[in-house]
């Protein structure tokens, strides 16, 4: 596209100041002898100065380019005063509401209300709104009229063109047009908001930005587009429902009303925005919406090796704010002692959207980028010594991408790993196993733990990482994710067979013992997901129970906007090859989904056996080997229904209360 960057300008030397972290108050703002601001990041999440947290993240890489910026926590969005707080920035806000979707954030997979939110200090829930990232946007416009809004983070970039949503339980509109950002960021943002910061800076307005990758606006119903007048045209006059238009350089998705209405339609579109997401080849979209339209650039290319350095070696403090003084952030003390190697997932797990926002392209950064970084952690005094992890998305695709670029640049495919590993894809674990021995041996380092996932039809292919993985790199405990057995479900998830789990589980195990350890695999499993009824949740019960696996967590499936799974969810179609889904819809048969994958807990007894009656298999209820559960209720089941604090003696919450002074509901 004309006018598009390819690279990231050379970071500027830190300025003096930068062993600080970016200023939350007009006092901080002061004493660094600052007049004005030209970035003020709005964020729905407490402030963190660490590489996982994306305010600190674009925040440090527009500090290194000499921009200031300031940081807007949580505000209290009732009123614009607290966007006045800092004055009117020079050049934009920047909002997000924060590392996760404001409503997954606040409500669980029953749309039930959340007790505690990782993101805010002391886990407080009600520190930000429901869909946060509408009231940023609208609050900034109030503050200062014609002030450039960019709006951005997993929620802005997963709804920017028409999606479902679990919690209405409809499709909505992009949210370009409800919040009336100036401009949408979407996926990872260094490049493309750099790009809109020294551009705004250069005097260029918003409307010349309209050419950047990675972003996405809104066309005004007066404004002319003489290409898009043309292409509704011809969509209309072939009244194809459901079909999408084709153009060299731009695809025309069916508009928003019929993806309300036709979920044929719907699942056409999500086919067709799936298929753009290669950077290297993704076409511009645009979809109507009434009289107005929005647009989506193709994504931002990929930073190199030599780009992701520069932004993970910026002079994080990797604390919170002090500001929080000892309150305690539950999602820092997850990842305050791990380190991101890679970014990006080309598993294309369709429940997942991982790939929808940083992409399928992985990006590793240098080995000596990574070891840096241990070492300036090292260097601190309160560093236990032991690496919590050493990953990102996939804990085994460090350096693993396209053998041939040129093959690369034309694929569409969605998916890497399935339904077979790519022959084209490169799998050597070598410069892994590498990194992982250069990292156990730094000063300072007593262990390195891998808590990421791993993909184990990936590690199969490499023997020596599953042995150097049990001999020196899982604290007793790993993580893999199987999801379910049944051959279909895991087909429509584009997961492999479970045979790969067994076979790893086999010389994972073997490794272990060999290494003179007893260790453990965390398995995680999906109840609820489209294709899974509940023989095929029985089925996984079974499979549980033969062989000695009892999860103490399990996973709700949860429709996610822009998710593939979200698509078979709302239309019972899978979009990639139009076949009729079997999807669980009611909370009820979700609940007894749920119950099988914890069928030996009591308080689950009634809700197994519900669900073995209703499927016809009473013989699962008895004292039998094959049995799941007893044909006498346990003892508590009969006593926890006299409880105040059963489900049947509560009264039903009403909705999302952020002030409410209590976790009852």
């Amino acid at each position: 596209m004309k006018g598009v960057r390819t690279t990231i300008p050379t970071l500027r030397c830190p300025s003096p100041s930068a062993s600080l972290p970016l200023p939350m108050t007009p006092a901080e703002v002061a004493a660094r002898g600052w007049d004005a601001l030209d970035v003020v990041f709005v964020t729905g999440d407490a402030y963190v100065d660490h590489p996982s947290f994306a305010m600190a993240l674009l925040g440090r890489v527009l500090e290194a380019e000499g921009f200031r910026v300031a940081i807007l926590s949580q505000p209290d969005w009732h009123s614009c005063e607290p966007w006045r707080s800092f004055g009117r920035p020079r050049l934009c806000f920047a909002v997000s509401a924060g590392n996760m979707d404001s409503m997954l954030n606040h409500y669980t997979a029953n749309r039930k209300v959340r007790n505690d939110d990782a993101y805010s200090p002391g886990a407080q829930i009600g520190r930000r709104p429901d869909r946060a990232t509408l009231a940023y946007c609208q609050r900034a416009h109030e503050a200062y009229k014609g002030v450039t809004v960019i709006a951005g983070g997993v929620e802005a970039s997963l709804r920017r063109l028409a999606h479902y949503d679990f919690w209405s339980d409809k499709v909505r509109r992009s949210i370009l047009l409800d919040a009336k950002a100036d401009l949408l960021v979407y996926g990872m943002g260094e490049r493309p908001l750099m790009e809109i910061v020294k551009r705004l800076a250069a005097g260029q307005s918003v409307r010349d930005l309209r050419d950047i990758r990675g972003t996405a606006y809104r066309l005004g119903a007066r404004e002319t587009n003489d290409e898009c007048k043309m292409m509704k045209d011809e969509f209309t006059s072939l009244e194809a429902s459901g079909r999408s238009i084709h153009h060299p350089d731009t695809v025309l998705l069916p508009s928003y009303e019929e993806v309300a209405t036709d979920k044929a339609a719907f699942a056409a579109m999500t086919q067709t925005i799936f298929r753009e997401t290669n950077p290297y080849n993704a076409r511009r979209l645009v979809q109507y919406h009434g009289r107005e339209a929005v647009v989506i650039n193709p994504p931002a290319l990929p930073l190199t090796q030599e780009e992701i350095d520069r932004v993970y070696d910026l002079p994080f403090t990797r604390r919170p704010h002090p500001s929080y003084g000892r309150e305690r952030i539950p999602a820092f003390e997850v990842v305050k002692d791990s380190i991101q190697i890679v970014r990006g997932c080309f598993g294309g797990c369709t429940f997942c959207s991982i790939a929808a926002h940083e992409g399928r392209i992985v990006q590793s950064r240098s080995e000596r980028s990574i070891l840096n970084e241990i070492g300036r952690m090292a260097e601190d005094s309160a560093f236990s010594g032991t690496i919590s992890d050493l990953g990102g998305p996939t804990a085994n695709m460090y350096q693993m991408n396209c053998s041939q670029p040129d093959m690369r640049d034309k694929c569409r495919r969605l998916s890497c790993l399935h339904p077979t590993i790519c022959p084209l894809l490169a799998t050597d674990h070598g410069p892994l196993l590498c990194l992982l021995d250069s990292a156990r041996k730094q000063p300072g380092v007593k262990q390195t733990l891998v808590a990421s996932g791993i993909r184990m039809d990936l590690a199969r292919r490499s023997p020596e990482y599953i042995r150097q993985i049990a001999r020196h790199h899982t604290g007793g405990l790993l993580k893999v994710a199987p999801e379910h057995i049944d051959p279909e479900v895991l087909r429509l998830m584009k997961k492999p067979a479970i045979e790969e789990f067994e076979a790893f589980t086999r010389e994972f195990h073997r490794e272990s013992a060999a290494a003179g350890k007893q260790q453990f695999l965390v398995p995680y499993f999906i109840a609820g997901h489209p294709g899974s009824d509940l023989p095929a949740m029985i089925e996984l019960a079974l499979y549980l129970k033969r062989h000695g696996l009892k999860p103490d967590k399990v996973q709700d499936f949860i429709p996610g906007p822009m998710d593939i799974a979200a698509c078979m969810y709302h239309t019972g179609l899978d979009p990639l090859s139009g076949k009729t889904v079997y999807v669980p819809r009611g909370a009820r048969e979700r609940r007894l989904q749920r119950a099988l994958l914890q069928y030996f807990k009591p308080e689950d007894y009634a809700d197994v056996h519900e669900a073995l009656t209703e499927a016809g298999r009473p013989d699962l209820i008895g004292d039998g080997p094959e049995c799941l559960i007893s044909s006498k209720p346990p003892k508590v089941i009969e006593k926890a229904k006299r409880s105040p604090r059963h489900p049947a003696n509560q009264t039903p919450a009403t909705g999302y209360r952020p002030h409410r002074k209590t976790k009852n509901r």
